[in-house]
């Protein structure tokens, strides 16, 4: 089953770089990195789960922040 898990997030991962919206794409990284962090915590890999708790927080941030700017942008459009 673990195996499974990683492959199909491996998968997940691969396919986000396959979209051309930057939210679509952080969203399916976001996806991906929480499949590496259970497939992580399935075998008791400390590395995998805490790199991928970064790279879920690195595409959380991003997305938020490209909100914040779109926010800003439409309102001095105003």
């Amino acid at each position: 089953m673990s195996a499974f898990l990683g492959w199909a997030a491996t998968a997940v991962v691969v396919a986000s770089y396959f979209f051309k919206g930057p939210r679509t794409l952080r969203a399916v990284q976001m996806l991906g990195a929480a499949m590496w962090m259970i497939y992580g915590v399935t075998i008791d890999a400390m590395p995998v789960i805490a790199a991928n708790v970064l790279v879920l927080a690195a595409a959380a941030w991003t997305m938020k922040r490209s909100r914040s700017l779109d926010r800003v942008s439409a309102d001095s459009l105003t």
